[in-house]
């Protein structure tokens, strides 16, 4: 008995050995669809890489620091990329089963009553394999690689859900701060603009300024009003969104302070290095060629399809009219029933699922070259708005002191009878534009270091290490 037992097991193991390479066609990175170099020249000199930097060490803020972490803790977007991942390893181990034989253990009874009332039993126990694939054409690991890059791939795909969230989380903390000194800036607008409107009264009531004076007073008064009020219901907005994308509830003392002057990422430039660069590190570039690698590992699979499946059952073990008889000498049997299917006609099933699997790789073809043309546009379009955002902030700094000391001029002017109040209310308006300019083009500078450091697959690094 214990000679067949062994036998089985010889022969189990033998089945793991048996197969063959993979008839999917050998795989080739398609040529890249990009051009070689940025179109915005880059400074040489030593520069970090935004792969290399984690984003506590990029993101220097403590509150913003605080808000990320919460983030990649309670965001549930992120937490259903993570359980899909979770779910295509299980995928994975589910086709790699099949690689293996099934090994399973089985005992029964077997009752039978004959027309003149005798009653026989038959008692079994066994052990074996239940149609074990001989992969002699690689069907089974063709599959088997296909799985394990479609798990490798939602695991990248993860890894991108969680470098995107983390630029989410920033941008909505800048643009925060940035509506909270829009709202300051409305506030202080609207009171002195109040204290326009009243002293235009009393003057307009003296006989010194006209009824146009004061309608353009009451006017600008009111034009603050309805901006304070629009920010007001902003800044809500962007509340709920910043806890929407935490994944909780946030107190007063974790919104950021008011202002866009303040840095909340290190100064240092970002090296963009080559084009290439980011197809080696972005995420969602590896997750569209572990698309393709899968869709070219089906091919194989669809091959295979074309040849003889062999399969294998066998099992050993005992049989024993008496349930104490089973493992006496002379009880045992055993049993090997192989099984070959040859396709001879299929109505055309294995050609059409062949064409399927090379259409649906040249579409994975196209969406690898649309992923690195779209990561090319991401990191060129923020390397020219990179180029001039600086002028920018620079040029509306110096807007703001320009229309300070005009609308200085223009007060002064009006205390002396020079001019009427119309002046000093356009000087008015075209400060308190310029101020807002000044607040735009700082955030758009903030927004554009986190949105580089993404296109740049910043932090990828730490996510890998996460992993």
């Amino acid at each position: 008995m214990s000679s067949k037992f062994l036998s089985l097991t010889a022969l189990a193991a033998s089945l793991v050995l048996t197969g063959c390479a993979s008839m999917a066609p050998t795989y080739e990175r398609p040529a890249s669809p990009v051009a070689q170099q940025w179109p915005v020249p880059q400074t040489t000199g030593e520069q970090a890489k935004a792969a290399d930097i984690a984003w506590r060490e990029f993101f220097t803020d403590p509150k913003l620091q605080t808000l990320i972490s919460q983030a990649l803790a309670n965001n549930r977007d992120l937490r259903v990329a993570l359980l899909n991942v979770e779910r295509a390893q299980a995928q994975y181990g589910v086709q790699q089963a099949d690689s293996l034989p099934t090994v399973a253990a089985g005992a029964g009874q077997t009752a039978t009553r004959a027309p003149g009332g005798t009653i026989t039993r038959q008692y079994t126990t066994t052990l074996g394999v239940s149609a074990y694939e001989l992969d002699l054409f690689g069907r089974v690991k063709s599959l088997n690689d296909a799985a394990l890059q479609r798990y490798l791939a939602t695991d990248d795909a993860r890894r991108s859900a969680q470098i995107s969230l983390i630029a989410q989380v920033a941008g909505g903390y800048l643009t925060l701060a940035a509506d909270q000194e829009r709202l300051r800036l409305a506030e202080q607008t609207l009171l002195a603009r109040q204290d326009g409107l009243r002293l235009t009264q009393r003057l307009q009531g003296a006989g010194v300024s006209s009824t146009l004076d004061l309608r353009q007073a009451e006017i600008a008064a009111e034009t603050a009003q309805s901006d304070l009020a629009s920010l007001t219901a902003q800044v809500a907005q962007d509340r709920h969104a910043l806890e929407l994308l935490v994944g909780q509830p946030l107190t007063a003392a974790q919104w950021p302070a008011a202002g866009t002057d303040a840095p909340v990422t290190q100064l240092a430039e970002l090296s963009a290095g080559l084009p290439s660069d980011v197809l080696l590190t972005r995420p969602d570039v590896q997750q569209a060629e572990r698309t393709l690698q899968a869709a070219n590992a089906n091919i194989g699979a669809a091959r295979a399809a074309f040849f003889p499946r062999i399969s294998l059952t066998a099992s050993a073990g005992t049989a024993s009219g008496e349930l104490d008889g089973l493992f006496r000498s002379g009880s045992g049997l055993w049993s090997f029933m192989p099984q070959v299917s040859l396709p001879i006609f299929d109505a055309g099933r294995n050609s059409a699922n062949l064409k399927i699997a090379n259409v649906d790789r040249d579409i994975a073809v196209a969406q690898y070259e649309k992923a690195i043309q779209g990561a090319f546009r991401d990191v060129a379009d923020a390397l020219a708005a990179r180029a001039t955002l600086g002028q920018q902030v620079a040029s509306q700094q110096r807007l703001v002191a320009q229309t300070q000391d005009a609308l200085r001029l223009a007060e002064a002017r009006f205390q002396q009878g020079l001019d009427s109040r119309l002046s000093t209310l356009d000087a008015q308006r075209t400060l308190y534009g310029a101020e807002q300019g000044l607040i735009n083009a700082r955030l758009a500078q903030q927004v554009n270091r986190v949105t580089l450091y993404k296109a740049l697959g910043g932090g990828v690094q730490a996510t890998q290490s996460a992993s």
